[in-house]
């Protein structure tokens, strides 16, 4: 109802984003009052129902995070702020936001997946902004948080928009040989879990190819080309304890 008249960028109807940020918090196996903030929290920041309101419908605990999260929201819009000066705005609200209640952050997390993954739609300027602040603030976070893979899918939204050619070069050679790595993963992987059986040891064995945006830094870090850049895959080994 807040967001009745309201449409994204796409064309889509406002909630569409709000129903997408909760969809990924339920998939973060999330709290119902977290997934429950997670739908209403742009409802204070951009439409004219106020704090009071969330907390009279829905409670104390709901209302904090969205405030918490309008608060980050606010900082990190800040036009009069300089690019850095807004990264570092925004990191140093996110800490003390942690301090407080961490799934204020989850929500900011959630929020911030979404628009990259629709960033297309944005205007160029805009979204340029936007993926800076997400390559520089938001994914070294989510490193820090341990979830490297919602730190490796906003490295790879980011890298898709700051350099597009790079990215689109980079995608179309790796997907020439899709398969070939996938056969070579698989490899590696059955004398691991053969190994394992022979020592009693439970263990779930995966393996996948690194994201695009790690193997584009190793080649920039080490001025090398993609065919002289072998570690490509990963291999991780998980255990009972």
């Amino acid at each position: 109802w807040a967001h009745r008249n309201q449409y994204r960028y796409s064309g889509e109807p406002y909630f569409e984003h709000c129903l997408n940020v909760a969809s990924i918090l339920s998939k973060f196996r999330m709290d119902s009052i977290t997934i429950s903030a997670g739908l209403l929290h742009d409802v204070v920041e951009d439409t004219g129902f106020t704090l009071e309101d969330i907390k009279e419908s829905f409670g104390k605990d709901i209302a904090n995070l969205v405030n918490g999260v309008t608060k980050i929201s606010e900082i990190s819009g800040r036009k009069s702020l300089s690019l850095e000066l807004r990264q570092a705005e925004t990191f140093r609200k996110m800490l003390l936001s942690m301090a407080k209640d961490i799934r204020v952050i989850i929500i900011k997390f959630a929020d911030r997946l979404h628009n990259m993954r629709t960033l297309q739609h944005v205007a160029a300027k805009k979204r340029m902004r936007i993926a800076l602040e997400t390559r520089d603030v938001y994914a070294p976070l989510a490193h820090r948080f341990g979830m490297a893979q919602l730190k490796s899918e906003l490295e790879d939204l980011s890298f898709k928009f700051v350099d597009n050619k790079s990215y689109n070069e980079l995608s179309r050679r790796l997907n020439e040989r899709k398969e070939e790595r996938e056969g070579y993963i698989g490899k590696i992987i059955h004398p691991i879990e053969d190994e394992l059986k022979q020592h009693n040891i439970a263990a779930e064995v995966r393996g996948r190819p690194k994201h695009l945006f790690s193997i584009y830094r190793k080649m920039r870090t080490r001025n090398k080309p993609l065919e002289e850049i072998y570690d490509l895959f990963a291999i991780r080994i998980m255990v009972q304890e």
